[in-house]
């Protein structure tokens, strides 16, 4: 979570109630309105307390709307229903709560089978509060591994881990919280994410492993995981060095399943160690589940996993907190149920056909520069054609951001810092029509783009919209 400082400044302008939020006496408890930076000194009628914070949140953007994440902004109501039953049980009581953990444990079990385990019934896995947790929680299992295969030289020797300078800052968190030297391939020309022989060059004896990203978030492509593990088995065979590969698949793990099935990515390859997705992406459940398996056993240190005599159970755990709502587990064995694999693979088709569509419609104008398409993540990302000059990526999106669409401008990492883009998230939800709609408002505004002397953003730090 982002961290927030105190205010500083005195209320100098009192939040204002308006008469009508009183429920019987319309003007009782209207005195003194409540303070925004410390506690009031009384109660406030519920309905009156409701309407103050509900006011306030319609400043915020449309999640439909936006563009720019990743994150499930629509499911059904049921769903909807099913987690407001679960809202109040705590994932961490099991022995309370025996048929959320049982849920739980299927979903684990369900993944496993469809990211083609060896043997299912082996693997190892946990729900998450999303994909960063999960990230950590197998960088954790990575190290802990290394230092045991070189007690004789740890902590002296400073592990590190391989990866793309594409990785979500996740990556970036857990090399810095667990002290891991990062070692990142640099974007290459027209090449941006991780080269499989460059990763393989960086490993030593300290790696601990090698991250691959299947969907990067910066352009949607997927890293070849099969190529990448084919650089580290000659690796091998020259070195003895045996470097395990943990797979991100935050968004692919639940795309190319369904539609990309001939794809190896996953556990059919014998060096992926551990993979994490986040549910509350194309596992199409509301924020926040995530979910980390590892192939077995073998690969999950037991030292990592505490047993612990709570509420009257003896309970493993592995996870970075403890109480959390179960009610996104639930959403997600709900989605499980309710889909299946054509429900999912129907989906997932959708939003990669408008992923497509739209892609191939914006490249129609003859202003823009496709990147990629949306034909692995339907994701695209596209920028300025050369010859435009009146404008940039940054204009688009901030002339966009007034129409009601959260359009992410960006610029590239170290290496293509030249390069500045727009990307397009598809999500499930994000239908045909509103496509077509995005495209109007695209359409119309590039007249008034085209009229500009040139781009209007200075600070192009500041104008960048994108934090994953």
């Amino acid at each position: 979570m982002p961290l927030h400082q105190g205010h500083d400044k005195p209320d100098e302008r009192p939040m204002s109630v308006n008469p009508f939020f009183g429920e019987t006496n319309p003007v009782s408890g209207m005195v003194e309105a409540p303070p925004k930076h410390r506690l009031p000194a009384g109660p406030l009628a519920s309905m009156t307390a409701y309407q103050i914070v509900h006011d306030e949140l319609m400043l915020d953007g449309n999640s439909r709307l936006n563009l720019a994440t990743f994150v499930t902004t629509w499911m059904e109501p049921q769903a909807g229903v099913l987690m407001a039953e679960c809202r109040d049980k705590n994932m961490i009581d099991k022995d309370e709560y025996p048929r959320t953990a049982e849920l739980e444990r299927r979903c684990v079990a369900m993944l496993a089978d469809l990211w083609n385990a060896p043997d299912p019934a082996a693997a190892v896995g946990c729900s998450t509060t999303g994909s960063s947790e999960a990230c950590m929680l197998a960088g954790m299992a990575l190290k802990r591994r290394w230092t045991q295969r070189n007690a004789d030289r740890y902590p002296e020797a400073r592990p590190n881990l391989v990866m793309g300078v594409n990785v979500q800052v996740c990556w970036d968190k857990f090399c810095n919280f667990w002290e891991v030297e990062p070692r990142l391939v640099p974007m290459e020309g027209d090449r941006f994410h991780l080269d499989p022989k460059a990763a393989a060059e960086l490993c030593d004896e300290n790696t601990i492993g090698v991250v691959g990203i299947l969907g990067s978030t910066f352009d949607g492509s997927y890293e070849p995981i099969a190529e990448l593990c084919a650089a580290l088995d000659e690796l091998q065979e020259r070195t003895g060095l045996d470097i395990p590969v943990h797979v991100d698949g935050a968004s692919g793990a639940m795309i190319a399943p369904f539609l990309d099935e001939d794809l190896v990515w996953d556990f059919r390859l014998p060096r992926v160690s551990s993979i994490n997705t986040s549910g509350h992406k194309f596992g199409l459940v509301y924020p926040g589940v995530g979910w980390a398996l590892w192939r077995s056993e073998a690969e999950l240190p037991e030292e990592l996993v505490f047993r612990v005599n709570y509420l009257g159970g003896n309970m493993p755990t592995f996870a970075l907190n403890f109480s959390r709502p179960g009610a996104q587990v639930v959403a997600q064995y709900y989605t499980f149920l309710r889909l299946g694999r054509e429900g999912y693979r129907a989906v997932q088709q959708t939003t990669r056909d408008v992923a497509r569509g739209l892609a191939d419609r914006i490249e129609a104008l003859g202003d823009f520069t496709l990147l990629t398409r949306g034909d692995e993540l339907p994701v695209f990302a596209f920028t300025t054609a050369p010859e435009v000059t009146a404008y940039d990526v940054f204009d688009v999106s901030r002339r966009m951001r007034e129409r009601g669409w959260l359009l992410p401008a960006y610029t590239f990492p170290e290496n293509r810092e030249d390069l500045s883009v727009l990307r397009v998230v598809c999500r499930n939800g994000f239908s045909t029509d509103l496509s077509d709609l995005f495209m109007e408002d695209l359409s119309g505004l590039l007249p008034e783009l085209r009229q500009q002397s040139g781009p209007l953003t200075r600070d192009k730090s500041g104008a960048t919209s994108f934090h994953h």
